[in-house]
């Protein structure tokens, strides 16, 4: 746990998020975001297509406390919208409520969200709302129960560590729906903090959606959880049109690629820009596992620097507020 809440540390990090800005790919970070242009983006999404793989298209953004920051973010969305569309690329979108202002306004955010939902729909794009920590999860909530009376082309994220998210999923079964563990630290009075509880009630959501709800995307890079899936909608004879494997961009290429030409629905999910840090160290902290794979296969020397960097500022920080506690 101490080293999730070490990940959460670093993400939250101003700071280092605007040092990883101004230094960007030259840290190693092209190996889990796909370009910092929606050209580099589009180029990206298009060598997945090629292996039968679709995409979900996340426009990153961290710490959006400021109106113009937001109508640049909506603008940029749109943007990515139109290329999708231009290009004819299978790919939607995810994006996160906060990036267009609700940490600002409700009523300004709903406006820029109504806004990038209703030209998706012009081209029959769909829209994921990617849910964040818990202060931020009603309103999200109430974005969606709004906009979904106009829009069909919407949908959302369960959060599998949340106490309530059985009951989430069940409000929200007639939505195409991602399914994750959590990646957000979260307080003991509203979520689960051991792991096993985490992903016994994981499996527990994507079995009750794939019987009962609309399409389901199943968001792990856990072969086991994968071979769990296989085997139940083998046994329930749930179609394969009913649901898709979601991972990250960067991350277990070789399953991912296995995995679609099984014949399995996969979709990757595609982040890219110059705000790259804080989406990454929260990867990090969902699953440090994830170390691992990006050690094998994606750090490099400066990456390492990078971290180590990011690392020692965090340390000396929590070193420093204990200093002034005393």
């Amino acid at each position: 746990m101490w080293l999730k809440n070490f990940f959460i540390g670093l993400s939250q990090n101003q700071l280092l998020n605007s040092m990883a800005k101004k230094y960007g790919t030259k840290l190693g970070a092209q190996t889990v975001v796909a370009g910092t242009t929606i050209e580099e983006m589009i180029e990206s999404v298009k060598e997945l297509n090629r292996h039968g793989i679709s995409a979900t298209v996340d426009n990153l953004g961290e710490f959006v406390f400021e109106k113009e920051e937001a109508l640049e973010a909506k603008d940029q969305i749109l943007n990515v919208i139109e290329a999708i569309h231009a290009h004819e690329v299978d790919a939607h979108i995810s994006l996160k409520p906060t990036q267009l202002g609700l940490d600002i306004d409700y009523a300004f955010c709903r406006e820029n969200l109504e806004e990038i939902v209703a030209k998706a729909n012009e081209f029959g794009i769909f829209i994921n709302v990617d849910m964040e920590d818990y202060k931020h999860l009603q309103p999200s909530f109430d974005l969606i129960d709004e906009l979904s009376q106009s829009y069909q082309n919407i949908g959302t994220v369960i959060q599998a560590y949340f106490f309530d998210s059985v009951k989430m999923i069940q409000a929200y079964k007639d939505f195409r729906l991602r399914i994750v563990k959590g990646a957000y630290k979260e307080p003991e009075t509203v979520a689960y903090q051991d792991k096993k509880e985490i992903n016994n009630n994981f499996l527990k959501l994507i079995e009750y959606h794939l019987l009962s709800g609309s399409f389901t995307s199943i968001a792990t890079h856990d072969h086991h959880v994968i071979n769990h899936v296989k085997q139940f909608v083998k046994e329930n004879d749930i179609p394969k049109d009913k649901f898709e494997f979601q991972m990250l961009y960067g991350f277990r290429k070789d399953l991912q690629l296995t995995l679609a030409k099984e014949g399995y629905q996969f979709c990757t999910y595609v982040p890219f820009g110059k705000d790259w840090y804080g989406y990454f160290m929260r990867r990090l902290a969902e699953r440090p596992q994830n170390m691992n794979l990006v050690v094998k296969q994606v750090f490099n020397k400066k990456t390492n620097t990078a971290i180590a960097i990011g690392a020692g500022a965090f340390l000396l920080g929590r070193l420093s507020k204990r200093k002034k506690n005393k």
